[in-house]
């Protein structure tokens, strides 16, 4: 089946939204991302052929591609092949509505639900991993809104390690120095900040190895030297 060309939505931090560039009116009480689907499932309901839509979602940091198809639910972007293969029945089960969940788990992150946003955060981050990789570009953001998930519900080790490792994968993908790179070094940094001394010092080897490594040593100076003067307190 077709699609038709890249629709591009944007969620600001404060939940504003524009489709193609146009704002868009949010009720009071709804989730930015169900008038996305609203809107675009008419769309491709009258087109009769999925949209293909990038998603720009500020509030949790996160881009990525999916369709919207006429039914009305959405499925991951898959990439261009040269002769066209039709899905396995499994894959078309789990596929699911990608848009529907990641909007469920965001509201209930936002909403301090954590017994439904981890597990359902939880969810689509072993999809993702499982169909794409544990360093590909959705998984990572995915892996990002999850450590938000760990920041905001108290779990500052968790967040720690895992903003540690989602920065070296950034790292690895796109190089010393990028914006994403910087942002998720700085969460980790703040994330240590948290926890209790007990608990912070075993993570403060990975985690000064890491502000090192994914840019150049002044710009993370501030941060590291923060670190060791907490790891220098008295009573260690």
């Amino acid at each position: 089946m077709k699609t038709s060309t890249r629709h591009q939505v944007h969620i600001s931090r404060v939940g504003h939204l524009h489709i193609n560039g146009e704002p868009q009116v949010v009720p009071d009480g709804v989730d930015p991302s169900q008038v996305v689907l609203q809107a675009l499932h008419i769309e491709a309901a009258g087109r009769g052929m999925p949209l293909l839509v990038q998603v720009h979602d500020e509030r949790t940091s996160s881009l990525f591609d999916m369709q919207v198809m006429p039914d009305g639910t959405t499925q991951a972007a898959l990439p261009a092949s040269p002769a066209p293969q039709a899905a396995p029945a499994e894959s078309q089960r789990q596929a699911g509505s990608l848009l529907e969940r990641l909007a469920t788990a965001q509201a209930a992150g936002r909403a301090h639900d954590f017994d439904n946003a981890i597990p359902a955060a939880d969810n689509l981050l072993h999809q993702l991993t499982a169909e794409q990789g544990d360093t590909a570009p959705e998984t990572l953001k995915a892996a990002q809104f999850r450590a938000d998930l760990a920041y905001l519900s108290g779990e500052f080790a968790f967040a720690t390690a895992s903003w540690t490792w989602i920065a070296l994968a950034w790292l690895d993908r796109l190089g010393r120095g990028t914006r994403r790179t910087q942002v998720a070094a700085q969460n980790a940094a703040q994330a240590w900040m948290q926890l209790p001394l007990h608990a912070a010092v075993p993570l403060a080897a990975d985690l000064i190895n890491m502000l090192s490594e994914v840019a150049a040593p002044e710009r993370t100076a501030t941060m590291r030297a923060q670190i060791t003067q907490r790891l220098e307190q008295p009573g260690l």
